[in-house]
């Protein structure tokens, strides 16, 4: 399956590619040169195709549950300070996507979305710490009976778009798609002080189904 926000990329790639491919069959001489001009877009393709997969996913159910919002690999987790959203101290959870992950986002928990903004900025590579706060990033806040939480999707060095059509007042559904960054790049989640994290630096998620962290539902937050 080929996530929705992915079709204009893999269209213009599939018509650049059979483009290539008439060309390189009728115009180019010898079987050698003919081959390896075809094969190109063909792998081109399969990449293409490869990175835009979206895979169904089953939520683990639990109200107090953080679902990882990214495929990738644990990088870091610190305490930090979100003055945005969660206006206080806060534990950082940072996910890095490498390009042959599944690139689709989705919904860490259930909720109502409180707060976004899109923020320019540079395309550092994502691995980097400062990337957080220099690379182009969206900030989504979700309100949840436990509290609140905010995630960040960061483009990287490779990565030059995020898509997330998400709007304040919106409702979110924990494991349910709701965006992409394409080619690369880093999720960071920010939880309230104190939350119980289920995973270490290393681990490796998978979107909406690995269990970051646990939020009370009783919890409650100013």
């Amino acid at each position: 399956m080929i996530t929705r926000y992915g079709y204009d990329v893999v269209g213009v790639i599939l018509v650049v590619c059979l483009i290539w491919i008439a060309v390189s069959w009728f115009v180019v001489d010898g079987r050698v040169w003919k081959s390896i001009l075809i094969i190109l877009p063909l792998a081109v393709l399969a990449f293409t195709l490869y990175f835009f997969r979206d895979p169904e996913r089953h939520a683990p159910s639990g109200d107090d549950l953080v679902l990882a919002p990214a495929d990738g690999t644990v990088v870091l987790i610190q305490q930090t300070r979100e003055d945005e959203f969660l206006r206080g101290e806060a534990t950082q959870i940072s996910i890095f996507m490498s390009p042959l992950n599944v690139h689709v986002n989705r919904w860490p928990l259930s909720g109502v979305v409180r707060f976004f903004r899109h923020v320019p900025g540079d395309y550092i590579v994502a691995m980097d710490e400062k990337s957080s706060v220099r690379n182009e990033r969206t900030l989504i806040g979700l309100e949840h009976a436990g509290g609140k939480v905010l995630f960040k999707q960061i483009a990287g060095f490779i990565a030059r778009r995020i898509v997330a059509p998400v709007q304040v007042g919106d409702t979110a559904v924990a494991g349910r798609r709701f965006g992409m960054i394409k080619f690369g790049s880093r999720v960071d989640v920010l939880l309230p002080l104190g939350t119980a994290i289920a995973v270490k630096v290393g681990d490796r998620t998978v979107a909406g189904e690995s269990i970051l962290a646990r939020i009370p539902p009783q919890r409650t937050d100013r």
